[in-house]
Order: structure tokens, then C-alpha cells, then sequence
């Protein structure tokens, strides 16, 4: 769940000596190849390319977030080059791999993973957050995170549940017994 404290998970699982794999980081590198740029320009639209030729990001996300059957078939084309430079990474990391994935389900990666960690937060605060972070409105925030799935979804899938409701001395508390509980 976007704006729900994943990052700050993450680096407390860096912080434990995890390794930890920032998917939204591959994401955007795997936007930038050439190959991936001229598979968006024939399979979906040259609109979503600037005309520099690379990724429209803005019209990416006001299409993807606004329509189900534009953002699955975005995913369909991004998702391999995503997973094999995953793959790639982990096949590198010499300890255990944490992977920070806003859509481990979407992607299929979770059918690689050992444990399942979600972190989730009230709707509303959410979106502040990612309205603050992505200096967009609380409407459009809302918008993004109805298009996402929501805690119940993640609690049913997940080895650990992170609830992210209180302070953030219980959150890391929350986030220590469950590093503990891997590591062992």
C-alpha cells in the first residue's frame, strides 16, 4: 500500500543486513532502456513517449491510474525487464534480500519469496503522504490508492502484517520482531 511506511521498513531491514531491492528504483531504470521505450511506443501509444523519446511519465501515471486495462497492459510490458534485473540482483546478494515491491503480486515475484512482509496504514493517511511526497493533490493521492489493493488484500497474502497506526517507536518495535523472526 503506497504511503504506508514501506521505506521506513526498509531500512530497518538494511539497518538488520538485509539487502535490500528497491523495485521503484528498477522500475524507473527499466523505463529508460531503449528497448522497453520503442516495445510502449509500438504495443501501446507514442503518447506516452515525450518527444525526446523518452517515458511520459505523467501520462503514464494519469493513464495507469485511470484505467484497469491501460495499466495491466503497462504492467504486461514493463514486468519482464523488472524481474530480470530482480533476478539479476538477487542472484548477486551475498545475504538475505529484502525486495521494497509496490506490486510483488502484480509482478508474480512473491512466488520467489520465502516470507511475505505488507505494511499498511489508514487510507487517509496514506494519502497525505503521498500527496506531500509526490507533491500532488489529496484527490489524486486518493485516486492512486483506490486503483492499488487494499489491507485486507495484503493481510490475507502476507507471512507479516504490519499495521502502521501508531508511533513510530511501535513501528519499529513491530518491524525488529519480525526481522528477528526471519533471521533466526
Amino acid at each position: 500500500m503506497s504511503g504506508a511506511g514501506k521505506s521506513t521498513v526498509s531500512a530497518v531491514f538494511r539497518e538488520r543486513g538485509f539487502s535490500v531491492i528497491d523495485c521503484d528504483v528498477i522500475a524507473r531504470s527499466a523505463a529508460e532502456k531503449p528497448e522497453f521505450l520503442a516495445e510502449i511506443g509500438r504495443r501501446f501509444s507514442r503518447d506516452m513517449l515525450k518527444p525526446d523519446g523518452t517515458l511520459d511519465r505523467p501520462e503514464v501515471a494519469r493513464l495507469i491510474y485511470n484505467d484497469k486495462a491501460s495499466r495491466d497492459k503497462y504492467q504486461r510490458i514493463i514486468f519482464p525487464y523488472i524481474i530480470y534485473d530482480i533476478l539479476e540482483m538477487i542472484h548477486r546478494s551475498e545475504c538475505a534480500v529484502l525486495l521494497d515491491a509496490p506490486t510483488l503480486f502484480e509482478s508474480g515475484l512473491d512466488m520467489i519469496c520465502k516470507e511475505i512482509v505488507s505494511v499498511c496504514a489508514d487510507e487517509g493517511v496514506c494519502a497525505e503522504r503521498i500527496a506531500v511526497r509526490d507533491g500532488i493533490t489529496h484527490e489524486s493521492a486518493m485516486e492512486r490508492l483506490l486503483a492499488q489493493h487494499n489491507a485486507k488484500f495484503f493481510l490475507e497474502r502476507s507471512d507479516h502484517f504490519i499495521l502502521n497506526d501508531g508511533t513510530r517507536e511501535e513501528l519499529l518495535d513491530r518491524i525488529w520482531i519480525i526481522t528477528d523472526s526471519i533471521l533466526e
